[in-house]
């Protein structure tokens, strides 16, 4: 009997072989959550400022009324500020332990991305407003702080992840 193998491993060859890949995806699987939960936290910071900043603006100087382009420049101006709030809590937080020592790389690097993300959310707006011709206060909420968010959000964790944070990129300039 020993000179043929078993075709399919049992008992103590079937938790080696299992116990590792298991443990080391539930591993990622509880690293992902953590920076997910994180980076929407950090996120929900950005949010309050870019939209009371946008509402604010978008209400007083920069209304469609008094500037044509009002509802677009108090965009750049909310998530301008945004960024910088997000980089503060990300990098020393969501991102924390993969931040790497050349900061000034590391910040523009953050901000090409979330220039990338600030995009998304100036098409939407823009599409929205003057495309399809949606005007109104909620209209520009809806596309540039739900629609335009969420799909700019997407973007800005995976590049930040895979690219601005990637742990091979920290451990190599430590």
């Amino acid at each position: 009997m020993s000179e043929h193998p078993e075709p399919f491993p049992t008992g103590a060859a079937v938790a080696t072989e299992e116990a590792v890949p298991r443990g080391r995806l539930r591993t990622s699987a509880v690293a992902l959550f953590d920076q997910l939960w994180k980076f929407a936290l950090v996120g929900g910071v950005g949010f309050v400022i870019d939209f009371g900043v946008f509402n604010l603006l978008r209400a007083t100087i920069l209304a469609p009324s008094i500037l044509h382009e009002g509802p677009i420049l108090a965009k750049v101006a909310s998530t301008t500020l945004a960024i910088v709030a997000n980089w503060i809590g990300n990098r020393y937080w969501t991102f924390g332990p993969h931040r790497r020592s050349d900061s000034a790389v590391e910040a523009f690097e953050f901000v090409v991305v979330s220039l990338a993300g600030m995009g998304v959310g100036l098409l939407c707006l823009w599409v929205s407003h003057y495309v399809l011709g949606y005007t109104s206060l909620l209209a520009d909420n809806i596309s540039s702080n739900v629609i335009g968010l969420l799909l700019g959000s997407l973007l800005r964790f995976t590049l930040y992840r895979h690219w601005v944070y990637h742990p091979r990129r920290s451990a190599s300039k430590r």
